[in-house]
């Protein structure tokens, strides 16, 4: 059956107007963008079966073209789409940071690394220079690893940190395993960057760990700064 012949306070378009976003399910939410479905499935019956295949909304947003184009009724316009949604909400996420000290709002920092960290194939580590208010400067993607391990060089972090006239930072790195466990090697690495900052006045205010669908893990929250 499709959606326009449902009873109008059980379409997703109608509901999300009369209950707010929140009030829809992950299925829902993604039909409303999708708009229609194929034949012989609702778009909220192809939202389903694209939010099982991927395993999520993050598997989903993180997926190949070639990935999303294989499902059928997608392809590199609904893919292109997607990515534009996607930019635009870390975009103004970002915006939110860059007005504002990052720390006033520890969830929007979270959903700012989450959206662009989680789900990735590889390990990379991220850095967010903030200005002696805290307020956001630049984000950046400083080193790029394998599925289990990535170099980072703390003489090119200092650098970094000089040429955008940081007051502070704030570190993250995914594990692509979804495992949100910190290591030896990521406390160790922590210290090291942190004693090679503390040498030009640049504050380590925190480390993320994003992993799967569960909030980042604060360094500084388990007591480890």
């Amino acid at each position: 059956m499709a959606i326009t012949d449902w009873p109008e306070d059980e379409r997703p378009r109608e509901r999300l107007l009369a209950r707010g976003a929140a009030s829809l399910s992950d299925a829902e939410l993604l039909a409303i963008f999708l708009r229609v479905g194929v034949k012989g499935k609702s778009a909220v019956d192809l939202a389903r079966d694209l939010i099982a295949r991927f395993g999520g909304l993050n598997g989903l947003f993180t997926a190949s073209e070639a990935e999303f184009s294989s499902i059928p009724g997608m392809g590199a316009a609904k893919y292109a789409q997607l990515q534009a949604v996607l930019e635009m909400a870390r975009r103004a996420l970002g915006e939110d940071l860059r007005k504002r000290d990052a720390f006033s709002n520890p969830a929007a920092v979270r959903d700012y690394l989450r959206l662009g960290l989680s789900g990735l194939a590889h390990e990379v580590f991220f850095a967010l220079w903030l200005d002696t208010r805290h307020r956001l400067l630049v984000a950046e993607e400083l080193f790029r690893g394998t599925l289990s391990q990535t170099s980072v060089y703390p003489r090119e972090v200092v650098k970094r940190a000089l040429a955008h006239n940081a007051a502070a930072v704030v570190f993250a790195h995914n594990h692509p395993s979804g495992l949100a466990e910190v290591s030896q090697a990521d406390e160790a690495l922590t210290r090291a960057l942190s004693r090679a900052l503390a040498l030009i006045d640049v504050k380590v205010l925190d480390h993320f760990i994003v992993a799967g669908r569960a909030p980042p893990l604060s360094f500084a929250e388990r007591g480890l700064l």
